[in-house]
């Protein structure tokens, strides 16, 4: 695609919705005539291997449509489900989508308390999980008032029905009620940075007919092989692991660890395997590129991709000097499918975000909804009015107050501050409350961090506002070392001047403390309120003692 081509795509791109949709029967059977076609090629870290075609999780994910109904299960009921990734997780996926019910996809990490928020504000109808799910499950069983239903994937265990025994029975899946294109199909709890995650409410158009645009910006097109590096209970696997691939019935390639993150490990996967795409978030790009990439080749791969969180420039390029392909940043969120994105083919800008998706008015403004020029520092925001994008949520569930604060006058607002260049890239700068005010200037900490990226020694960097009385907040580092490098006083000198040449001077930070790692989500995204929060008591506890 060349830049005249992304033209004429935005050009001509309108949104199609029928009145009545099901994403799992309308899209995904329509690639189940050819019994021989891959939709899912799961492998794990002992070397056991699965395929599943379309035709399987056709057949599989009715069954599971008619277990629930056997059960009294129907439209609009709420499923939770907990598992990690296996294929078992995207047949129950299919099987409310195609029933009506609502998925409510859980990761696998959540406490106890986790768990007793989540049904207890979800009004959960049936609980899945395996055996491991189930333990936690049951420390708060008594307070799941709306559960009519508990589901255990594997084994059996007192007070849950066996899914492998429901599965047996010879069930047929009757008649549904049809899904209108505006009726619910899937709920997302965001990953709660600042205060109780968020029920994030999405319908069966707008993410099975939203995603269209993450296709686009996935380049993936039917018989390719995509892996997306992700966990079950985030909206990236609806994005890299669900609607994405299977819009134009591209297979889906599945990874399956226990352990922690091994960079090796992936990097032999996607050696060894045919796949043709990538997407990993920052956090795993920033630990590959660590690695000796001359030692890998990926004959297959024609696209790689990052979401989540911005990437560095240094990452992209160390990325592209060892294998000459160039890793996209695409951005979306919970609320909303791919909005900003590297198009294949455009010009990539290295840490752009990139430029509009097809079908979405975006732009830059203040807190009252104006629109701001290029160059200047403002909200990214979403054009709703007249024309909703299909590809945005419906509702904060149960919280309209929280709906209505992030609609202003024609946009939805994303919380993220973002300005447009002349070219009309967008450049990422921080989630509001992540902006650093110091001595009168505005900082995001992702210049910050990029700046500190760059110099040998820094494996992960953290900015955030350190409370000082004279310039009312300094930036302050948090820097995780490469191996071979130990923290000094004459190191921490060395990454202050090191920033300075690289950005204005009043972004370098002021203060760095070495630390063995960053606080993050289970997403991955770094916890900068946490570091903070840590930053703030420090300062009033250095207060108190001086009143002394």
């Amino acid at each position: 695609m060349s830049d005249a081509s992304y033209k004429m795509m935005r050009a001509e791109f309108q949104w199609s919705v029928p009145e009545y949709f099901n994403w799992a029967s309308n899209v995904f059977d329509a690639y189940s005539n050819d019994p021989s076609k891959v939709a899912l090629h799961w492998v794990d870290d002992q070397g056991t291997e699965r395929k599943a075609t379309f035709t399987d999780l056709t057949n599989r994910s009715k069954r599971f449509a008619a277990v629930l109904q056997s059960l009294g299960i129907g439209k609009g009921d709420r499923i939770y489900v907990m598992l990690p990734n296996i294929p078992e997780w995207w047949e129950l996926a299919l099987g409310c989508i195609r029933l009506g019910a609502v998925l409510m996809p859980a990761t696998t990490m959540l406490t106890p308390k986790d768990i007793k928020y989540r049904l207890a504000e979800s009004s959960a109808t049936v609980v899945v999980t395996d055996t491991e799910g189930a333990v936690k499950v049951d420390e708060v069983r008594g307070d799941a008032a709306t559960v009519k239903e508990w589901i255990l994937l594997d084994g059996d265990r007192a007070g849950w029905r066996s899914y492998t025994a429901l599965m047996t029975k010879p069930l047929e899946m009757k008649p549904v009620e049809k899904t209108r294109s505006s009726d619910p199909m899937l709920i997302y709890f965001t990953s709660g940075t600042v205060g109780y995650p968020k029920m994030v409410l999405h319908t069966q158009a707008s993410y099975g007919i939203g995603h269209t645009t993450t296709s686009m910006w996935l380049n993936l097109r039917s018989g390719d092989v995509h892996w997306t590096i992700t966990g079950t209970g985030w909206a990236k696997h609806a994005f890299g692991n669900l609607f994405g691939p299977w819009n134009v019935g591209a297979c889906i390639f599945i990874y399956y660890y226990e352990d922690r993150f091994d960079p090796k490990a992936h990097l032999d996967v996607l050696q060894k395997h045919h796949i043709t795409s990538f997407c990993a978030p920052p956090t795993a790009w920033r630990r590959i590129v660590l690695e000796d990439l001359s030692k890998y080749r990926f004959p297959h791969l024609r696209e790689t991709m990052s979401a989540g969180e911005p990437l560095n420039p240094e990452v992209i390029e160390k990325w592209k000097q060892s294998t000459h392909l160039t890793i996209r940043d695409g951005y979306g969120q919970t609320e909303v499918t791919i909005v900003v994105a590297n198009f294949p083919g455009v010009k990539v800008k290295s840490g752009s975000m990139g430029l509009p998706a097809p079908g979405f008015d975006v732009a830059v403004v203040d807190d009252a909804g104006k629109e701001l020029p290029s160059a200047s520092e403002g909200e990214l925001a979403v054009r709703v009015k007249p024309n909703r994008p299909v590809g945005l949520f419906q509702e904060y569930v149960k919280d309209p107050e929280r709906t209505k604060k992030c609609f202003v006058g024609d946009w939805y607002l994303t919380g993220d501050t973002v300005y447009r260049d002349q070219d009309g890239y967008y450049w990422f700068i921080g989630r509001k409350d992540d902006i650093i005010k110091s001595s009168g200037y505005r900082i995001g900490p992702f210049e910050v961090e990029s700046a500190l990226m760059e110099h040998p020694a820094v494996a992960e960097a953290a900015a955030v506002a350190s409370p000082d009385d004279l310039l009312g907040s300094a930036v302050k580092a948090f820097i995780v070392l490469k191996e071979g490098y130990s923290r000094s006083k004459d190191l921490e000198n060395e990454l202050i001047e090191f920033t300075k040449k690289i950005t204005a001077p009043y972004k370098h930070p002021r203060r760095i403390e070495f630390v063995s790692d960053l606080p993050k989500t289970i997403t991955g995204k770094i916890r900068r309120n946490e570091l903070r929060a840590l930053e703030l008591e420090k300062h009033r506890a250095e207060k108190s003692k001086q009143s002394e």
